[in-house]
């Protein structure tokens, strides 16, 4: 048997993977996108009796892929909280889907696992913009402010690594940025010794630096739009950013624009997370 663990490069699928393998440690082939290449399945060349965990890519997007691997005795473990579409019944598939909006693949494992690795959930529901998500898992964990605030910015950096159209965006490509943080059990540790995080956190800051000093292209009652340059700077951000600013004005509409490499545009959205703010503005 073989195993392939394939992942969202962002924040939440790190953390779903590295709770996963600190539970279960074995060899396993890493296939990793950017936030927006969740077509992943496809690239997976597992084969009767082998194992595949997917973790936190849209099983809709991936459905001709997972049918195939099934229908050739491919067994395969499923997390994912994003829209999935009529879930397949079959023998070979265990899937832990969750599509209510409340919570995050890293939650998710969290509950597969019974808590044993809780922190890792924690810093990914910060990074998937669920802070208070993350504070409620937290709690029973006795950490300080200034713990939380801690893996808020990892969350956030993490997260923010894996947003870019193409590789060349980011600085170090998501299944690199994983293999890092697999050697870490205690996530205080990994911001102790691994310099790349720290590279990320500053990289990360002055990119909203720059977003921040713009000004919407469209302004309502009820919601903003933002245009951003054509840079590799803009698509690095471009999420990061939309969650800022949600964070920020909780009753507003957001959509950030970025320009592609393909002449058309990359948009982020975030709807109000007050109900009825959009029909009381």
């Amino acid at each position: 048997m073989r195993y392939y663990d394939v992942f969202n490069g962002d924040a939440d699928g790190i953390c779903a993977l590295h709770q996963l393998r600190l539970a279960h440690p074995v060899e396993s082939e890493v296939i990793a996108g950017l936030k927006r290449d969740i077509a992943l399945l496809e690239y997976v060349p597992a084969v009767d009796g082998d194992l595949v965990n997917v973790l936190d890519v849209s099983l809709d997007r991936n459905r001709p892929a997972l049918d195939a691997m099934l229908a050739r005795g491919v067994i395969v473990h499923y997390f994912d909280h994003h829209y999935a579409g009529p879930i397949p019944v079959h023998p070979h598939l265990t899937a832990m889907i969750d599509e209510s909006g409340s919570t995050c693949t890293s939650v998710l494992m969290d509950r597969h696992l019974r808590g044993r690795f809780r922190i890792w959930a924690v810093v990914g529901a910060f990074g998937d913009a669920m802070p208070d998500v993350a504070l409620d898992l937290a709690r029973p964990l006795g950490l300080s402010a200034e713990d939380l605030e801690s893996l808020r910015e990892l969350g956030e950096s993490l997260n923010y690594n894996a947003c870019g159209e193409a590789p060349e965006d980011v600085l170090i490509v998501p299944a690199e940025l994983y293999r890092r943080v697999s050697f870490y059990p205690d996530p205080f540790e990994l911001l102790r010794k691994e310099p790349v995080i720290a590279e990320l956190s500053a990289e990360r800051k002055a990119d909203l630096d720059r977003a921040a000093r713009l000004a919407p292209a469209l302004s309502s009652p009820g919601a903003d739009a933002w245009v951003l340059p054509d840079d590799r700077w803009s698509r690095r951000v471009s999420s990061t950013f939309a969650n800022r600013l949600m964070l920020a004005e909780p009753h507003r509409a957001h959509a950030i624009l970025t320009p592609s490499a393909r002449g058309t545009y990359t948009v982020s959205v975030r709807s109000p997370r007050v109900p009825g703010a959009l029909a009381a503005s």
